[in-house]
């Protein structure tokens, strides 16, 4: 077989390209025949609508319920702050002397100025023990 034979055998064996017509997809509904079949397809769209409804309600439902707990348990730490602070106050209000007869500003107002008084009679007490101390030092200096 010569070149001329073999390549129009060639081209006889090669399969023909065929060409299909693509089928537009129309808006129509088929027809089944059938009224209850024709409205079928409605119903699944409504109740996909009614499963996607519920669905979303549910979560804003789950959403809710989160937002409600995280209120609840701020206001439950309010609450145990609050009574902590009203627990130090009524402490303060002890130790401050005539803290128990002021209000919560008069209470503070005292407070910082009983600070002060103690600091300042710390001051004193610590001057004391160092004159103290060198006094005792001069003492076992000189046989005393």
């Amino acid at each position: 077989m010569d070149e001329a034979q073999t390549q129009t055998l060639t081209q006889t064996q090669l399969p023909k390209p065929t060409f299909k017509r693509k089928h537009r997809k129309t808006q129509q509904k088929p027809r089944m025949g059938n009224a209850v079949h024709e409205s079928l397809p409605s119903i699944n769209r409504l109740q996909t609508a009614a499963d996607s409804t519920h669905r979303r309600s549910r979560k804003q439902s789950m959403k809710g319920d989160m937002v409600n707990d995280v209120k609840i348990a701020c206001q439950e730490e309010e609450d145990g702050e609050k009574e902590e602070v009203e627990r130090k106050i009524e402490a303060l209000q002890r130790i401050v002397p005539g803290g128990e007869s002021r209000g919560v500003d008069e209470l503070f107002e005292e407070t910082a100025g009983y600070i002060m008084a103690l600091q300042g009679q710390l001051k004193a007490m610590k001057a004391l023990a160092s004159l103290v101390e060198g006094l005792e030092k001069e003492r076992r200096k000189f046989g005393g």
